[in-house]
């Protein structure tokens, strides 16, 4: 499987970066190595001295496609969770100015925190879903589907334009506004719908 990850999709959270609002999706790849499930802890690296966390919806991918019309994209995905991209924007920040692509900051081992799933036909409106990050229970990112620049099924589309789909990957759909640096001893806890997903440790 493989990890499809859309940045800049909340303008808020492009202009708290400084960002331009992107014309179409901005896509990056992490490999699987980067997953880090049944919250389990994270461990900072030692290369990065200024790791975010950016809370994401992310769609987990049902079955196999190529050149998927926007139309029909909503069949490619049968259920949704939370994740968190973890970046370090210390090395992100340094490849920018220089040019350079993002994956030493973005693909690290255990860099894509992953919850559990929910089927989406449990989820009220996919285009109206709150979700949620705390960290030590201060509420740090509260986001909503509603803001989202790209829709899932143009997202799917998009990217399917250009990489086949495969049953298994996952599609984290971009991070709103309220993002910042993790630190050792925080506890981090995640709500999507008011469910909880995610519940674990900074080490």
């Amino acid at each position: 499987m493989k990890i499809i990850a859309i940045g800049r999709n909340y303008a808020e959270h492009a202009k708290e970066l400084n960002n331009p609002i992107p014309e179409k999706p901005v896509i990056f790849l992490k490999p699987d190595t980067a997953l880090l499930k049944d919250n389990k802890p994270f461990y900072i690296p030692d290369f990065s001295s200024d790791i975010h966390y950016e809370l994401e919806v992310v769609l987990k991918i049902c079955k196999e496609g190529k050149h998927i019309s926007e139309k029909f994209a909503h069949k490619y995905y049968e259920e949704v969770g939370l994740g968190i991209d973890f970046t370090a924007r210390d090395i992100q920040t340094a490849h920018k100015a220089k040019g350079l692509p993002w994956e030493l900051a973005k693909a690290f081992d255990h860099s894509a925190a992953i919850s559990n799933f929910i089927p989406k036909t449990e989820i009220e409106n996919l285009y109206d879903l709150p979700f949620e990050l705390k960290i030590n229970n201060e509420t740090r990112q509260n986001g909503n589907t509603r803001n989202i620049l790209f829709s899932f099924e143009k997202i799917i589309s998009f990217v399917s334009q250009y990489i086949t789909l495969k049953k298994g990957d996952l599609i984290y759909t971009g991070t709103p506004e309220g993002v910042g640096q993790v630190n050792q001893g925080d506890k981090l806890e995640a709500w999507l719908q008011g469910q909880q997903l995610l519940n674990f440790d900074i080490k």
